[in-house]
């Protein structure tokens, strides 16, 4: 019998402590001593599980995810009355769409349940959700707006030149395509007059097609782009001379809506139109029209040559402008044909007029075919229609006298001769006063006369004789604009009694020089003006530094 196996133990307090096991205790042998046989090892089980201990559960399978509605765009912005498609991906089963708001827009799924289908009804703002049947859903914001407006895709336009400068054409085009653009209120329509490509002149009975870019945009409205194709023909039409002289110059200054002229245009009495009129500070934005009603049973063609000028606030630069376009125009026979039909009215020129501006028109006028056809100027509230009916037909009335009526001299031409070694040749511009057909002022200034010059000058001597033609305003500041020999010669604005060159010549010896000069007196300058022939006095020539020509 083996020995008990004793343990001993010291406690940290450092007693003995002494455990032995109980008697009759079953006490394990001393260990083998190693030999050299080798250890097979004894196939390890399933570890005993201890009686009580918690039986282990297993972990549950995770679901896979479901892949999330694919919708595009994400969002959506559909004007009122039109249709936007969002097309949806990754769905299973049938598709639904719930709109937010009904009242803003209309959601239908297609057959294919591919895609949705937008209806802007009202402007707003809503959410569409859309879902499949596995509960998965997409929440997509939209937004509802008026178009800014609409885009014509086609016009055509007849027009007068022989032939019309490309800028002409251009130009006209452009007009063309911004007035058949139709803009909701406090929407602007752009028109880019940099992407219009015409760079060659239109023969008399030739055709060319321009394209011309518009955008409309305003606040609150979706913005539209497009493009107008525009039909340009060129009608063969001889150039005139008109027979009277119509001016709307009262009252200037505007204080209410209202008529400003009216006359008849006969088919056998061509006539030239001026107006000049200003808005003052505090008076709401208005516009200035041209309406013209055709008073017989059958359609009426009208050619119309226009130079506008304004709106803007300086009256020397607007009638500048105005009296420059309509010489060149006028020059070439570049006008527009329009054609009014029966017993019915057209606007020939619409002319904005904000508070502050002055706007004017030097206009040349003719029935091509057709009976009489009544012209009405009025102003109106900038927020109407230009083709709102007028209220009254009475003319509106001023304080402050200035010309409206009908004149007898819508130009007049001189000839004259000079010798270098006379004394200098003077002519005078605007200082004739037309008397008044209508009951009303006389118009001094000659404003809206065209005034045609033939100066044959001739050098007597043995010579070459350089000489000047000088322009010398007489009466206040004035600009100046003139064709001399067919070239195209301004005048800033001059102070009265100032003295400068427009045109220098060299006349050969005992030979001559034959100088064209055509020329309206500029609206907003003071009038008469001297255009004098003399020796070149060496002082500076016409476009150098200090020279108030170009």
């Amino acid at each position: 019998m083996h020995r008990a196996s004793i343990l001993t133990v010291i406690t940290a307090a450092g007693c003995l402590f002494v455990s032995a096991p109980p008697l009759g205790a079953q006490v394990n042998p001393p260990a083998p001593a190693a030999t050299n046989a080798p250890v097979v090892p004894t196939p390890a089980g399933p570890p005993a599980l201890l009686p009580g201990a918690p039986t282990a559960t297993p972990l549950p399978t995770p679901s896979p995810t479901q892949p999330p509605i694919v919708v595009a765009p994400q969002s959506a912005v559909v004007a009122v009355g039109f249709d936007a498609t969002l097309r949806v991906g990754s769905t299973l089963g049938a598709v639904t769409a719930t709109v937010g708001n009904p009242k803003v827009v209309a959601a239908r799924v297609d057959p294919s349940g591919q895609s949705v289908v937008l209806t802007g009804l009202a402007p707003g703002s809503t959410v569409v959700t859309i879902a499949d049947a596995r509960g998965i859903s997409a929440s997509v914001p939209v937004r509802v707006a008026y178009n800014a407006g609409s885009i014509a895709q086609n016009a055509s336009v007849r027009i007068t030149g022989d032939p019309a400068s490309p800028d002409y054409v251009r130009e006209i085009a452009i007009e063309v395509a911004r007035s058949v653009a139709r803009a909701r209120p406090d929407a602007q329509i752009v028109v880019s007059t940099d992407q219009v490509a015409y760079n060659a002149q239109l023969a008399q009975d030739d055709v060319a097609t321009l394209d011309v870019p518009v955008l409309i945009q305003g606040n609150d409205y979706l913005p539209i782009d497009g493009t107008t194709h525009v039909r340009v023909e060129n009608v063969a039409a001889p150039k005139i001379q008109p027979d009277l002289l119509l001016v709307s110059d009262y009252p200037e200054t505007l204080t209410e809506d209202g008529v400003l002229f009216t006359a008849d245009l006969k088919a056998e009495q061509p006539s030239r139109f001026l107006y000049f009129h200003y808005n003052p500070p505090g008076e709401p934005d208005r516009r200035i029209v041209l309406r013209a009603e055709n008073l017989s049973h059958e359609p009426a063609d009208v050619q119309f040559i226009s130079g506008d000028g304004g709106p803007g606030p300086n009256e020397m630069e607007v009638g500048h402008t105005s009296t420059k376009r309509f010489l060149v125009r006028y020059v070439q026979n570049e006008g527009r044909i329009i054609t009014i039909p029966a017993n019915g009215s057209l606007n020939l020129f619409t002319q904005d007029l904000p508070a502050k501006s002055i706007d004017t028109n030097v206009l040349q006028l003719r029935v091509l075919n057709g009976g009489t056809v009544h012209l009405t100027l009025f102003a109106q509230n900038a927020t109407q229609s230009a083709d709102a009916p007028l209220a009254t037909m009475l003319l509106l009335m001023g304080t402050h006298p200035h010309a409206r009526g009908v004149y007898t001299i819508p130009e007049f031409h001189q000839s004259a001769l000079w010798n270098t070694t006379d004394p200098y040749l003077t002519l005078t511009v605007g200082k004739i006063p037309l008397p008044n057909l209508l009951y009303g002022q006389a118009l001094a200034g000659d404003y809206g006369v065209l005034q045609s010059f033939v100066v044959k000058v001739q050098n007597p001597t043995g010579r070459p004789q350089p000489i000047a033609i000088y322009e010398s305003p007489r009466g206040g500041r004035a600009t100046g604009t003139y064709l001399i020999d067919g070239v195209l010669i301004q005048s800033h604005q001059t102070p009265p009694f100032s003295r400068y060159k427009v045109r220098q010549y060299v006349v050969p010896a005992r030979g001559f020089v034959r100088v064209t000069i055509e020329t309206i007196p500029d609206s907003g300058s003071t009038l008469p003006l001297q255009l004098i022939f003399a020796p070149d006095d060496g002082s500076v020539p016409p476009g150098a530094p200090g020279s108030p020509i170009y």
